[in-house]
């Protein structure tokens, strides 16, 4: 580049620096410059981002040609993430100059994307507003379809049968004759063993009638205890005992005999529901009708609406335990307030989640106001069935059903009554325009709210929801967004053909955006198939995985870290042989492997089969089915993969003989922790009853001159009893030591067998964490301080105590420096000091009273007067000892006395 003149020649005497800009295809030097000037004339245009619709945000700009504009103004002007590369007009035609181009011009500004025509973005918004307020409707009509037909629910107990137990609603497991459906062995064990328990009882009815209510509750509630099943015990016969490699002789036990005796058998528990369902109306109390002991009432004196109904001991004189049934309406009241009554707290909508179904199952029992109305209190009715002994709820018309489920779901009860009046609950309004008395239902009512004045209506009020009629000027919307209740029939046969109508709109236009997207996003360019997996945790079970899927391997790694909530992200995938699996062809190739082996022997199975139908006989139907695997063989049984962060591959054998393991030891400690109560509880009344009863000692006189009288027996003399008792807890809780020990012995036996050569890489740090307290301070006002050193100990103490000097060293409770790491354990108290010696709280308390004396005496007496030198008259040879640390060296003066 160099200044040339207006006749082409070269400007050899031009003043440098040369201020000026480079513009893409620039003309010949050779031309006139009054010609350029022609050219590239400035233009002004109005512009917007690519696919903008708001022409309210129409800039203006004016430059001399499209690459300075696009550079320099228009990103900065329009807020662009990145700088502006290319102009479009209206049409979608791009523009590199500027004279196809007209004076305010509409153009579109974008960051260098391709075109995005507004008009179809203005067309997928509305698509997805409508989308978005359609499955909001959907999922209203969901919820009431979920709740409208609630059959078979019963009054339950939550976990054990004990005063305080809460009660919420279940399916019935109650047969007809009043017993649970299980199968005829589980019926002949469960008619023994309640055999066993009324030969017993009545054994010992004697003994029980002469003991207290609080003891004979006790005793009862040992002898009929069901036996609960933990989480890890409800699969227990899925795995087969047979495999489990265990001592059965029991020799790494001190007690063979309490081995032998708490050894789990290979028969699972089964919990009895029916137990926990079965009730009675008598005398006013709600009884469970195994346990007549306990009753249905309120804990509390206090009893208001909202508070939760639980089981409780049965007490004659407490009208908080007493219900009153009143036929007409079905409910029970409460005796101490008629105007509570028993109620079912129904399930409430999470907000945000539009795909949530609200369940009756689960649902706790409370105390409600009690609502007269034909319909719309469903919650509140109650019926016993004396043939199966049960409190069924909503026990009550279809329609008083269906229009609390619309209360409570959110639905117009418009939709399910129609045209026919129904004594329900809602609100009242004057219309602004017809100046008319306006009723409305609940769901409607919450519209509306904000926006009128809302009366609430008086019991026994019939009406028809004004948002379905025409007359009534009220919008036909309701409750819905896009839905008009006209329109929506929820009646009880059409319901579920009008939420499966709905639903299939929502996955139509759902399908509909989603490709939009898709198209607009995505080029012409093929891109590599997707590709499904059905992921697990390396080491757990091949239950409850995790569909993911992904076109590339980086994805698939991403997803399982995501889906699977590791704590470290995933690095390898491991097949069910254990082949580790590291990007997408090798995937494909092995489910191409494993499906056509599969095919294979389908293949064979029918062809041996003679009298039955082949599958795969003719070659062609053969080689159809193989060229389908090829070109898509994740489509139809997505492979099962294992996600490893880093660590080798854990067998499914190796994972499930431990669990077999774990759980077998569980059972036995489960055992052994039931009898300790028990005996420790038996302790705990015998000792009772010896301090109880203050029975005096007896004087035994001796022969010994040194002790002539001997005190033996007495309360104070724990009995023998109480002494063979004592040794037998002892011995189950040495058992179940060593119980705990197996425990913690086999979980980490397998995991450092996988792991053992990868040791040093996936070792933790050696972090302890101790109690630590200032040096002469309480030990009570310590505070937890951690290190992998003891000079990070140090460093950490330092910080927790907020100390003015670094901590320098650290103490025992008994005064010894702790000088080595080994001495330290883990939850350990320590002393820390910031150089001083080791003090006590005594000693402490000492220091601060000599400085408290030392400037007492100053005080009063004087600067001087501390001064002090005692000398004795009489000198003595004796060693001199070194100052105490608590006395300062002073200047002095001499006293003779």
């Amino acid at each position: 580049m160099w200044p040339v003149m207006p006749d082409g020649r070269l400007n050899e005497e031009y003043d440098w620096p040369i201020e000026g800009s480079l513009l893409p295809n620039a003309p010949p030097l050779t031309k006139p410059i009054t010609k350029t000037q022609g050219i590239y004339a400035p233009v002004r245009l109005k512009v917007l981002r690519n696919g903008e619709q708001d022409k309210s945000r129409i800039l203006t700009v004016t430059g001399p040609d499209i690459a300075s504009m696009l550079k320099k103004t228009c990103t900065s002007m329009l807020g662009l993430p990145f700088a502006a590369r290319r102009m479009f007009d209206e049409t979608g035609q791009e523009q590199i100059l500027l004279t196809d181009l007209q004076r305010d011009q509409l153009v579109y500004v974008s960051c260098g994307e391709a075109w995005t025509d507004p008009k179809v973005i203005s067309v997928e918004k509305k698509k997805r507003l409508c989308l978005k307020s359609l499955t909001s409707d959907v999922a209203l009509i969901r919820n009431y379809c979920a709740m409208c037909n609630p059959e078979g629910l019963v009054l339950e107990v939550v976990g054990n049968l004990v005063a305080g137990a809460k009660l919420a609603l279940a399916e019935c497991a109650v047969s007809i004759d009043g017993e649970d459906i299980c199968s005829e062995p589980d019926k002949q064990d469960q008619s023994c063993s309640l055999t066993t328990e009324e030969d017993h009882n009545r054994d010992e009815n004697l003994f029980t009638d002469l003991l207290d209510a609080h003891t004979r509750t006790h005793f009862l509630r040992d002898a009929q205890q069901p036996k609960g099943l933990y989480l890890w015990e409800r699969n227990s016969k899925a795995f087969d005992d047979d495999e489990v490699s265990q001592q059965e002789d029991g020799r790494l036990f001190t007690n063979v005999d309490l081995y032998n005796k708490y050894r789990p058998s290979k028969k699972s528990l089964r919990p009895q529901k029916v137990y926990q369902q079965q009730f009675q109306f008598q005398d006013g109390h709600i009884i469970n009708c195994n346990y007549p002991w306990l009753v249905v009432g309120v804990p509390e004196t206090n009893a208001q609406a909202g508070m939760e109904v639980t089981l409780v001991e049965k007490k004659a004189d407490d009208i908080f335990q007493r219900w009153k049934l009143s036929d007409g309406s079905r409910t029970f009241h409460l005796l101490a307030k008629p105007d509570l009554v028993l109620a079912i707290s129904m399930p409430q909508i999470k907000p945000g989640n539009s795909r949530s179904v609200m369940e009756l199952q689960g649902c706790s029992v409370i105390l409600q106001k009690f609502k007269g109305y034909s319909h719309g209190v469903a919650n509140q009715r109650w019926l016993w069935v004396p043939e199966r002994r049960v409190l069924s709820v909503f026990s009550t018309s279809v329609l008083d059903n269906e229009v609390t489920a619309a209360n409570q779901a959110g639905v117009c009860t418009f939709s399910i009554c129609g045209m026919q009046e129904a004594e329900q609950p809602g609100y009242s309004f004057t219309h602004p325009k017809t100046k008319r008395r306006t009723m409305v239902c609940l769901a409607c009512a919450r519209t509306l709210r904000g926006k009128n004045v809302m009366t609430k209506l008086q019991l026994g009020a019939s009406f028809i929801c004004a948002t379905g009629c025409k007359e009534s000027h009220v919008e036909e919307t309701g409750p819905f967004k896009c839905l008009r209740v006209p329109q929506v029939d929820l009646s009880t046969s059409e319901a579920i053909n009008t939420l499966g109508h709905l639903e299939a709109k929502v996955n139509s236009l759902r399908m509909e955006t989603t490709v939009q997207t898709i198209a607009r996003d995505i080029s012409a360019a093929k891109t590599q198939a997707a590709v499904r997996i059905l992921a697990y945790r390396n080491g757990a079970e091949n239950k409850n995985g995790e569909l993911i899927i992904g076109t590339t391997f980086s994805l698939l790694l991403a997803l399982c870290t995501e889906r699977l909530k590791l704590t470290r992200p995933a690095r390898r995938l491991y097949t069910a042989d254990g082949n580790l699996v590291l990007s997408i062809a090798e995937l494909v190739a092995w489910a191409i492997n494993d499906t056509s082996q599969e095919k294979e022997l389908e293949w064979r199975q029918a062809k041996e089969n003679k009298d039955g139908a082949k599958l795969l006989t003719p070659e062609s139907d053969d080689l159809d089915i193989r060229e389908d695997i090829k070109i898509n063989p994740t489509i139809r049984n997505p492979p099962e993969v294992w996600v490893s962060c880093g660590e080798p591959f854990v067998p499914l054998s190796e994972l499930n003989k431990r669990l077999r393991l774990q759980q077998k030891h569980w059972l036995q400690k489960e055992k052994v922790l039931s009898d300790l109560d028990k005996m420790k509880h038996k302790m705990r009344h015998l000792q009772g009853r010896r301090v109880g009863s203050m029975c005096p000692a007896n004087m035994v006189p001796t022969k010994s001159p040194i002790q002539p009288v001997v005190v033996e027996g007495g309360w104070t003399e724990p009995s023998s009893e109480e002494v063979k008792l004592m040794e037998d807890v002892q011995n189950m809780e040495m058992h179940l030591s060593e119980v705990q020990y197996m425990l913690m012995k086999e979980r980490p036996s397998f995991v450092s067998k996988m792991v053992s050569s990868q040791r040093l890489l996936y070792s933790q740090p050696n972090v302890k964490r101790v109690l630590a307290y200032l040096n002469g301070e309480c030990p009570d006002q310590g505070v937890f301080a951690w290190g992998k050193t003891i000079p990070e100990l140090l460093e950490n103490c330092t910080a927790r105590l907020k100390l003015r000097s670094a901590a320098k060293c650290l103490y025992s409770p008994d005064g010894e420096q702790i000088t080595s790491w080994e001495r330290v354990e883990r939850d350990m108290l320590v002393c820390v000091s910031q150089g001083e010696p080791f003090m006590t709280r005594a000693a402490s308390r000492q220091s601060v009273e000599i400085r408290a004396n030392y400037a007492r005496v100053q005080k009063e007496y004087g600067q001087d007067a501390t001064n002090i030198i005692v000398r004795p008259k009489i000198s003595l040879n004796v060693q001199s000892e070194a100052p105490s640390p608590f006395l300062a060296l002073l200047p002095s003066r001499d006293i003779n006395e």
